[in-house]
């Protein structure tokens, strides 16, 4: 039995594998991993510079309580230690980003394509011969 084209149940059904096809694609399924895995490459990025960078910067700089406290002076004061260590943060994340990805994998897949280029192999006897047999008939003309 056909099920006309005017049906809601039909058209759900159409409508989900519409979606399936769309979500389930591998380019769709790369890009969630992908972006999981930036966003918790993210959350060690930013624990570094709160939790090591920052606290050194602290400490060498003037501040009873470190940079969290840093304020410029206007009005009731703008805080601008929490900007800074988000500042360093991404500069962090991205010089991590760069050196991973364009440096590393970069030199990873210029390796994997100097292995691919490999020398010619030895001419068999057949070809040297015919190499022979040519030079030769180039010789005599």
């Amino acid at each position: 039995m056909e099920i006309p084209d005017s049906i809601p149940t039909k058209q759900a059904f159409s409508l989900l594998e519409e979606f399936k096809n769309f979500a389930f694609k591998g380019n769709v399924v790369d890009l969630a991993v992908g972006v999981i895995i930036g966003g918790a490459f993210g959350k060690i990025v930013s624990s570094m510079v709160d939790n090591v960078i920052m606290p050194l910067v602290g400490a060498v700089m003037p501040g009873d309580q470190g940079y969290k406290d840093w304020k410029l002076p206007i009005g009731n004061g703008v805080p601008v230690g929490l900007f800074l260590a988000d500042v360093v943060s991404f500069i962090i994340l991205a010089a991590a980003l760069f050196f991973f990805i364009v440096k590393f994998l970069g030199w990873l897949m210029k390796s994997k394509a100097a292995d691919a280029v490999v020398a010619a192999p030895e001419p068999t006897k057949e070809e040297k011969l015919l190499t022979e047999i040519r030079d030769l008939l180039k010789a005599r003309t």
